[in-house]
């Protein structure tokens, strides 16, 4: 377990100097072929139709089918991999374990594609803007105003904080690499088929429930340290709270609603409400209260609060593994 502190520590420091380079191929982008082609395959041999209401316990069959497959291999791959870097020594091994974790993060990411949408507002370009956050939110977004493009920035960073970056490390924690392995290969499963449309409602729907199980826990312990967060950051931790406990629930999504739910209290201002996906629009609740109007600087803030939020987590979960340490004589 001291190694696996070791390794988590190393992956940390190496997402925040290098973060997803795109000239980089990532596992995550491997993951998403894989999902592609075996949804080909499955569709084709089990004769799958694309009516909306037609197969549907072929679907659901064939979408487990998917998951299996896609655990399976996506775990085996860091196992293996670990494995055999054994062979070479334990600083070897070490090294190529903290890169295999490091890949199953994305903080640094994911404050550099959010803050690309606050310089796109600074220059006062929305078309840029609405370019930017496209990448990193699922919604149709060229109808969004400036506090649209703001909020849809806002509630990304909210919700990856957990799903992004705290539950694969939560997992790695646990398990070790592999964990973060297949905590993330159901992350991007549920990403990509977990919709609620014509095309997946039945298909993603094994993907979409393991992906709430297994984000239940982090997506609490990241609102938890987010309300700690907003106070070292002079934000109003109060309101985070009473709007955390208050309005969670009102998300669509049983874990995504809980970070959400943190930032807006803690900024004072509402997030979610309507918006369009596929050409369709999507009515939702709006969490918060309306103590002001958004403005694009909370982007600035978002980040900071994940940032911290993250660190924290680390160090209490690195204390909490040493202690584990320390009582089952492992030191």
């Amino acid at each position: 377990m001291y190694e696996r502190i070791i390794i988590l520590i190393m992956a940390l420091i190496l997402d925040l100097v290098f973060g997803d380079p795109h000239n980089w191929f990532h596992p995550v982008m491997a993951m998403g072929r894989a999902i592609e082609w075996l949804e080909k395959i499955l569709r084709k041999v089990l004769g799958i139709s694309e009516e909306a209401e037609k197969d549907i316990v072929k679907k659901r069959i064939a979408g487990g089918i998917l998951v299996v497959i896609m655990l399976v291999v996506f775990t085996l791959i860091p196992l293996i991999i670990i494995h055999i870097s054994r062979m070479f020594g334990e600083n070897i091994s070490c090294a190529i374990s903290a890169f295999l974790a490091y890949q199953m993060l994305a903080m640094k990411q994911l404050k550099v594609e959010s803050m690309n949408v606050y310089k796109a507002l600074q220059r006062k370009d929305l078309k840029g803007a609405r370019e930017a956050v496209s990448m990193i939110v699922g919604r149709d977004t060229k109808r969004l105003n400036e506090s649209g493009i703001v909020k849809a920035a806002v509630e990304t960073v909210a919700e990856n904080a957990s799903d992004g970056v705290v539950a694969p490390l939560l997992y790695m924690m646990v398990f070790g690499v592999a964990g973060g392995w297949f905590y993330k290969t159901v992350n991007t499963m549920d990403s990509m088929i977990g919709y609620k449309n014509d095309k997946y409602r039945y298909f993603g729907t094994v993907a979409a429930k393991l992906d709430d199980v297994m984000n239940f826990i982090p997506a609490r312990v990241t609102a938890l340290f987010m309300v700690i967060a907003s106070a070292f950051l002079n934000l109003n931790w109060k309101n985070a709270f009473k709007i955390w406990m208050r309005d969670a629930k009102k998300s669509t999504s049983p874990n995504s609603g809980q970070t959400e739910a943190v930032m807006a209290g803690a900024l004072g201002v509402t997030l979610l409400g309507d918006a369009w996906y596929f050409g369709k629009l999507v009515k939702k609740l709006e969490i918060g209260d309306k103590l002001r109007e958004i403005k694009p600087e909370d982007i600035e803030t978002a980040n900071r609060m994940m940032y911290l939020s993250v660190f924290m987590i680390y160090v209490v979960g690195i204390l909490i593994m040493r202690e584990v340490m320390v009582r089952f004589g492992l030191v």
